[in-house]
C-alpha cells in the first residue's frame, strides 16, 4: 500500500504539468516594468560603506545605511556589527521618506514643529521617518534615489559623506 500512494503522490503533479503548459501558452506575458533610475549597484554599495565607515569615525557610531532607487526599491541594505535593529529599519525608512518627499528628512524634521498637518500625515504611516538622516541622490535636477542612514548620533552627517562620494560618478 505504502508503494502505490508513492507513486500516486508523484503522479499527481505530473497530471497538472500540461494543463499549467496551455494557460502559460495562451495568456500574455505580463508587461515588463522599466527599470528605475538609480545609482549603480556598485556606487550603491559604496555609498553606504562610506556612511558606515563615517559614523564609525565619529565616536564608534554602529548604524544602519540604506540606498533606494527612484521607485523606491531597496538597492543596499548595510548594517554595522551591533547596530539596532530600530536602527537598520530607520535608515530604510528615512531614504523613503527623503524620496516620497523629495527632500532631506533633516528639513522635513524642521517643518514638523510648525505644520500640525504635515506631522500628522508623518505619524500616521509608520514606513516614515523624518529624522536626520535620509538624502536625495540626484543627477542634475533628476532624483534617482535617496539614502538613509539610521542608528547615530550624526546620521545626516553620515548620509551626506556617502552621498558624496559617489556623486561625481553618478549617471
Amino acid at each position: 500500500m505504502k508503494k502505490a500512494f508513492i507513486t500516486l503522490c508523484i503522479g499527481l503533479p505530473l497530471l497538472s504539468l500540461p494543463i499549467a503548459a496551455q494557460q502559460t501558452q495562451s495568456s500574455s506575458a505580463p508587461a515588463r516594468v522599466p527599470a528605475a533610475y538609480g545609482p549603480s549597484l556598485e556606487l550603491a554599495i559604496e555609498a553606504a560603506q562610506v556612511a558606515l565607515a563615517t559614523c564609525a569615525k565619529a565616536g564608534g557610531q554602529t548604524i544602519g545605511a540604506s540606498v533606494v532607487d527612484s521607485a523606491g526599491v531597496l538597492k543596499v541594505l548595510l548594517a554595522a556589527d551591533g547596530t539596532s535593529p530600530r536602527g537598520v529599519a530607520s535608515s530604510t525608512a528615512k531614504a523613503i521618506t527623503a524620496l516620497t518627499y523629495k527632500s532631506a528628512t533633516k528639513d522635513l524634521f524642521e517643518k514638523i514643529p510648525n505644520d500640525k498637518a504635515f506631522a500628522d500625515e508623518i505619524a500616521a504611516n509608520t514606513s516614515l521617518n523624518a529624522r536626520p538622516g535620509g538624502i536625495l541622490i540626484k543627477v542634475g535636477d533628476k532624483v534617482v534615489g535617496a539614502i538613509g542612514v539610521g542608528g547615530g548620533k550624526t546620521d545626516h552627517e553620515c548620509a551626506l559623506a556617502g552621498l558624496e562620494k559617489i556623486q561625481s560618478r553618478l549617471k
